[in-house]
């Protein structure tokens, strides 16, 4: 909308200051109406049944976990992911604790994986007493670079964690091979990789264990929420005892026992039945999920390619020209001190954007009960320079328009 077009405001009769100060009045209250709206960084959603199926839960009298919607989700899991076994967990950090129990991990045992990564995929074995040893990443997906892997290695070597960043596959036919060779477990870390694939085959699906997160920040999501993968099939019997609190109590359910028992270590790793109805809705329409933050991705990646090519910022690299999930969209600033001031500048426009992970090496746990292989350059440049920007399942495409838009200006100005 513009303003009227008048000689001077001091020569407008009544009516015509009316409508002039009517028409200044709705393009200010636009202005602020605009400015307010806040794109934030990421949002909770409900996609389909999740209401109901809680209901459903409630009126099936059994909330404690593992009921109906446990199963569904097991199922839905085993059969659109083709894994031996799934197990729903509270938490995808509960899904790396437990590949940490069954693959016997002990005190003074090392463990290689990236820096770039959440805390949990450390922690859970620290928890067991071994040492997280930092490998630096690949500068093009943020993957762990497998070509400084085997100098990593120890005879206290006793597993590989893949972190599949942004969905993104780590190089998992190198990664296998190493692992054979060196008889060594590989545990995938796919938080963020609901659904992508690698050479045809999911993510999470192909190292003995597979760890996936449902946080509310995911592409699928139940508020909290995980699930462990078991593709070894002589880790499946144990998993099962290790999920329900180092009991057989599967085993008696299904028959093979008289009476279920304690007979092994284990913890409270199940998640709740609500929890597990309002993920099975959200499965119901991951592919869908999926579909729409590529288009949401894809917008970006084109929207912000004539900046890349001047050299204002870099965009992601993907696999074949493609994002597997499209669980993030980030640039990569040319310095540090300028992204901070692009943080800023889009958070002055009401648009929320953020760094991601602190290296976990440069932390002060990290410090304590880690160790570095080699330098981290990779990790240390990419950790101050990585801007990750809005997305998420309800966002829409003039949200994106008007983050690159800002983005835009920036540079411009």
């Amino acid at each position: 909308m513009s303003l009227p077009e008048y000689r001077n405001s001091y020569d407008l009769d009544l009516a015509e200051q009316k409508d002039f100060v009517g028409s200044l009045t709705e393009i200010i209250a636009q202005a602020i109406s605009q400015k307010a709206e806040k794109v934030p960084f990421g949002k909770p959603f409900i996609v389909g049944k999740e209401l109901s199926y809680i209901a459903q839960a409630v009126s099936n009298g059994v909330l404690s976990g593992d009921g109906e919607f446990t199963r569904r989700c097991h199922e839905w899991l085993e059969t659109n992911l083709v894994c031996k076994r799934a197990l729903l967990t509270h938490s995808c950090t509960a899904a790396l604790e437990m590949a940490a129990l069954l693959t016997d991990i002990q005190a003074g045992d090392e463990v290689l994986m990236p820096s770039f990564t959440f805390v949990s995929t450390a922690s859970a074995f620290v928890l067991r007493g071994a040492i997280p040893v930092f490998v630096d990443i690949r500068p093009d997906t943020l993957n762990i670079n497998e070509e400084l892997i085997e100098r990593a290695i120890t005879s206290r070597t006793k597993a590989i964690v893949a972190v599949h960043y942004a969905g993104q596959p780590c190089n998992m036919r190198v990664l296998k091979d190493i692992c054979q060779k060196h008889e060594l477990y590989l545990i995938e870390d796919a938080a963020q990789a609901i659904l992508a694939k690698n050479d045809g085959q999911a993510l999470g699906t192909i190292g003995d264990l597979g760890c996936l997160s449902f946080h509310e920040t995911k592409n699928v999501i139940s508020g909290e929420g995980g699930a462990l993968l078991i593709n070894n099939e002589k880790l499946i019997e144990r998993a099962e005892i290790i999920w329900q609190k180092g009991t057989n109590r599967k085993a008696f359910f299904r028959g093979e026992v008289d009476k279920y028992t304690w007979v092994d270590i284990g913890s409270s790793f199940l998640p709740s039945e609500l929890t597990a109805a309002f993920l099975y809705a959200q499965l119901e329409h991951a592919e869908h999920i999926n579909a729409h933050r590529r288009e949401l991705y894809l917008s970006y990646y084109s929207s912000l390619k004539p900046l890349a090519e001047k050299g204002y910022l870099s965009l992601p690299a993907t696999i074949n020209g493609k994002p597997e999930n499209a669980h993030i969209f980030y640039v990569t600033c040319r310095t540090e001190t300028e992204r901070k001031a692009l943080i800023d500048f889009l958070a002055g426009l009401n648009i929320a954007a953020v760094f991601h992970y602190v290296p976990l090496h440069d932390s002060p746990a990290g410090k304590r009960y880690s160790r570095v292989s080699g330098g981290l350059d990779v990790t240390n440049d990419i950790s101050k320079r990585l801007l990750r920007l809005p997305l998420f399942s309800q966002m829409t495409s003039e949200m994106v328009e008007r983050v690159c838009h800002a983005i835009n200006s920036f540079f411009k100005a």
